[in-house]
């Protein structure tokens, strides 16, 4: 399979996760997003290593899998956390918590 292939599904991939992140103003779907633009990252390092038969690349993306994992188990933390306290996972809410 040619590498155009991969690096169109990756661009269209990271353009969805951009426009969620910016749009949405749900915590969870913005996080949802991010994950996402992550996981366009490791396809296209992988679809490159393929490419270049260096398996360098995929031992990078195995660390940005666990960074990855470390996000999720904090950035849900903070989530829940923040639902507790204001019943809400609207960011725009969030300024009510600096008071």
């Amino acid at each position: 399979m040619p590498i155009q292939y991969y690096l169109f599904l990756s661009l269209a991939l990271f353009v969805i996760g951009i426009m969620g992140a910016l749009i949405r103003r749900n915590a969870i779907i913005i996080f949802m997003c991010i994950e996402l633009m992550l996981n366009a990252v490791n396809l296209l390092l992988v679809a490159f290593s393929k490419m270049f038969n260096d398996p360098s690349a995929q031992i990078f993306v195995f660390f940005i899998m666990v960074v990855a994992a470390a996000e999720v188990a904090v950035g849900l933390a903070i989530i829940v956390m923040m639902y507790r306290k204001v019943h809400s996972v609207d960011i725009n809410i969030l300024n009510r918590l600096k008071h």
